[in-house]
């Protein structure tokens, strides 16, 4: 019998670590045994698509990503290279692949006009003057891409029901201790998180690593202009479309990131960013994401049911499936890729215990830092650069 209300306090916080480091787990699996399933579609009805990539700055690997979206399966498309500074680095490795792929629509735009807050819209507001075809396939410069790509991501768009078509990413860090460990937010944490809402039947997530449209979409809901002063462009983008009556499909092509974090310091900024950007987008539930934070939260239920040693074997044995689940999540997605699978065991508690971190931090700032940038975000979820 439980005799003191901490130790009650504690039993619920293990109840509902395992009860969340389960579901999700079982979200995952879930979601990669329905993808196995899938296989690129072979119809005759394959339309055409302006592929839009925009750049900003020569990150490592760089070159094969891009060249990833050259090798497409697809009988016919076009890629746009945008960026808005004539001397970024990444014009180099564009003009590369325009001479190493003749045969390709490959197009090169240098405009450094601003429209709107959001630096990357305004690229690809004016990416749009040379895209040539009524699909559009939006596709972060840091994702590479399997060769039917383009045919996984446009075939659900000829139903005239579905509005937008996107995906779910796999990071793959660089070497740094610091890029592990921001590979491990994204692979382990955020992107698990999607699929669980997912499993419930929430089907509004959209990610910026691939959008794929119709033009006439875009124009419906006021082109790029309409997200261009947006932190989280691209989930507006998905609420606009959904506002027309248009549906959103996750696709089953997975693309790969890079994750790159050269310091502690690089890490955390960009976290913050991507905490404070899911705290302007559900500020009612923000306040409970620590729910999600499984191990820390079962440590703090053990440690709480200290007081009683009766409730020894219930803690400890949901302590135990707790720790089960978060091991799963860790190595089920490793288990079909190169990376050790072991490798990375003894980083999780600085992962959790840094997670935990970022979102309190995260209650203490309206502004980001984006692409050496400083920006302040309003509570809608606009942006404003600082002077």
């Amino acid at each position: 019998m439980i005799h003191h209300p901490i130790e009650l306090f504690g039993l619920l916080c293990l109840v509902l670590a395992t009860l969340h480091a389960l579901l999700i787990l079982v979200a995952v699996i879930t979601w990669h045994l329905r993808r196995k399933s899938a296989s690129a579609p072979r119809t005759s009805r394959v339309q055409p698509v302006t592929v839009l990539k925009p750049l900003c700055g020569a990150e490592p690997g760089l070159y094969l990503q891009l060249r990833s979206f050259c090798l497409q399966d697809h009988p016919r498309f076009q890629i746009i290279f945008g960026t808005r500074d004539a001397a970024d680095p990444a014009l180099a490795v564009a003009r590369r692949l325009a001479a190493e792929f003749p045969d390709l629509s490959i197009d090169i735009m240098v405009n450094p006009q601003q429209h709107g807050s959001n630096y990357k819209c305004s690229n690809l507001h004016n990416m749009m003057a040379l895209a040539r075809y009524d699909l559009i396939a939006i596709a972060d410069s840091d994702t590479t891409v399997r060769p039917d790509y383009l045919r996984m991501v446009t075939t659900p768009l000829l139903d005239p029901g579905v509005g937008l078509v996107t995906s779910l990413s796999h990071d793959v860090p660089t070497p740094l201790l610091w890029s592990r460990l921001g590979a491990m937010y994204m692979n382990e944490w955020f992107m698990p998180g999607v699929l669980l809402t997912w499993l419930f039947g929430y089907r509004g997530y959209a990610s910026g690593q691939t959008l794929c449209l119709r033009r006439a979409t875009l124009e419906a809901i006021g082109g790029f202009g309409a997200i261009a002063d947006y932190l989280a462009e691209d989930y507006r983008l998905g609420k606009l479309i959904r506002d027309i009556g248009l549906q959103i499909v996750i696709s089953p092509a997975i693309v790969t990131a890079e994750h790159h974090e050269p310091s502690l310091d690089a890490l955390t900024r960009h976290e913050i960013r991507w905490m404070r950007t899911i705290r302007v987008l559900r500020p009612r539930s923000f306040r409970m994401l620590f729910l999600s934070f499984s191990m820390p939260l079962a440590i703090v239920g053990m440690a709480a049911c200290a007081y009683d040693h009766s409730l020894s074997t219930i803690a400890w044995a949901l302590f135990a499936a707790t720790v089960f689940a978060r091991l799963g999540l860790h190595l089920v997605h490793r288990l079909d890729r190169e990376e050790p699978v072991l490798s990375d065991l003894w980083l999780l508690p600085l992962r959790d215990l840094l997670l935990c971190w970022v979102w309190c931090r995260s209650f203490f700032s309206s502004r980001i830092t984006w692409r050496g940038r400083e920006f302040e975000v309003s509570v809608d979820g606009m942006i404003r650069q600082e002077t």
